[in-house]
């Protein structure tokens, strides 16, 4: 893992492509441009004096083909800007119950990007059909070219976007549930851990110890000497790294990078952002010129994006189920089932090497450590928020103590044991406090995490 040097400029593009609505729709219009104008090319090299061999497709006039081109424009333009109004508006509401972050996997929708490419095309396909259409009124020969074929083509274009209209509003009504949401966070994050933690038996030996970097190799500590901050120049969370340019910078300085910030923490500019090590103690630092290379190497946004950050998903999961909890909305259902994915996506992460990561350049040298989330902080994020709006709810407890006992089995020997000991403690008695939970009931949960943590799943009684 340490080797993997990701981030690069290629890969953050397409990174920002895909995460972005316009790109699939702007293809669409450039293929529509493409088929106008190809199309009525092969309709004036049909159109021989004995007749069009597609007239029984269209056979109307000129006059009659540019009304229908007309409406065709006329009427897809308009749908397609009531639909997205709409579209807008209910997002809106549902991200103010539920949480605003969730309207970032709205731009990543291939429904939502598709159907609004299809409408995008047919509208631009058809005005580019319509400026060939002549009437004889219009030529210095008194002869009209009705493209047949392009007409056609515009009609069953039509019908398509008649039909992706159907099924986007249907896909609107199922995207708008919360499970949805819930789902589509969940394998947001699940890609995200993939991608950047690797599969989950990489950690072979499942201590989670952090003895070894990717490579075989001993992962090494502090440097010698004193640190000199790097401050910097500018504000935005933590997004991308790239990554070459980074242990290039380092590596001409002859100094080794230690990131003081993970990917999704908040960096604000004039504060220290990274510290260095010289590798000849003594040996002068050119901070300026290293704040400005490490700069120019750290990718900043203005919000916090699930490309890179394992615990984006977590914090969107962790919205939801905090707003289900407040008393103006008051559903516990729904932080039920919250903590079930915040379960599955931290026992996922349980699983993963969790330590920094070691960027090393040629020689071997490491000249970059990425600081990673570690899953005390984790479990922290995850229960911190949602048990100061838990009380006196029963279900919602029960599920708490549940993901703690499934996140012990999962986790149990990487340093997290004192921690969910001490949380399963809290649920308990915040549980016989405030919602008249039977001691004998709390008494079971502790006992059951208990035995999580030395590796014991006894068969229900």
């Amino acid at each position: 893992m340490a080797n993997d040097r990701r981030g690069g400029p290629l890969s953050t593009l397409l990174g920002k492509i895909g995460s972005a609505l316009w790109p699939i729709p702007v293809l669409g219009v450039l293929i529509a441009i493409g088929l106008g104008i190809l199309l009525p090319a092969i309709d004036g090299w049909l159109d021989e004096p004995g007749g069009h061999p597609l007239t029984f497709a269209f056979g109307g006039g000129a006059s009659a083909a540019r009304d229908l081109l007309a409406a065709i424009a006329g009427s897809l333009i308009s749908v397609t800007g009531l639909t997205f109004s709409l579209t807008v508006i209910a997002l809106q509401l549902s991200s103010s119950q539920y949480s605003p972050r969730v309207l970032q996997t709205f731009a990543t929708d291939r429904v939502v990007q598709l159907t609004l490419a299809q409408l995008m095309l047919t509208f631009v396909y058809a005005l580019t059909v319509l400026r060939t259409v002549r009437t004889e009124s219009a030529t210095e020969d008194d002869t009209a070219f009705v493209p047949r074929l392009s007409i056609s083509v515009a009609y069953v274009l039509t019908l398509g976007s008649v039909l992706a209209l159907v099924l986007f509003l249907e896909h609107l009504s199922r995207v708008l549930r919360v499970e949805t949401m819930l789902r589509d966070v969940h394998d947001e994050g699940s890609r995200t851990i993939h991608r950047e933690l690797g599969s989950a038996d990489e950690d072979e030996d499942g201590d989670g110890d952090g003895a070894e970097d990717g490579d075989g190799t001993a992962r090494p500590g502090l440097p010698p000497g004193v640190a000199v901050p790097l401050v910097a120049r500018s504000s935005g969370f933590l997004v991308g790294l790239a990554e070459d340019d980074a242990v290039r910078a380092a590596r001409d300085g002859g100094v080794q990078v230690r990131l003081a910030v993970r990917m999704g923490d908040s960096v604000v500019e004039g504060t220290p952002v990274a510290h260095v090590w010289v590798d000849s103690p003594g040996a002068p630092v050119d901070a300026a010129r290293l704040a400005e290379e490490l700069d120019g190497a750290l990718e900043l946004h203005f919000e916090r994006s699930p490309a890179r950050d394992v615990a984006y998903a977590l914090r969107k999961v962790v919205d939801i189920a905090v707003r289900a909890l407040s008393p103006g909305i008051n559903d516990p259902t729904t932080a039920v089932h919250a903590f079930s994915h915040a379960s599955a996506l931290l026992g996922a992460l349980a699983t993963r090497p969790s330590d920094a990561r070691f960027l090393r350049d040629d020689e071997g040298a490491v000249r970059v450590v990425v600081p990673a989330w570690e899953l005390p902080a984790l479990l922290q994020l995850v229960l911190e928020e949602p048990l100061q709006f838990a009380e006196g709810q029963p279900a919602v407890l029960r599920r708490v103590a549940g993901l703690l006992r499934e996140f012990a089995w999962r986790a149990r020997g990487r340093g997290v044991d004192e921690q969910v000991t001490h949380y399963v403690a809290r649920v308990a008695a915040l549980a016989e406090e405030t919602a008249s939970v039977a001691e004998t009931e709390t008494r079971e949960w502790r006992h059951a995490v208990d035995l999580a943590l030395a590796g014991s799943w006894p068969p229900p009684s």
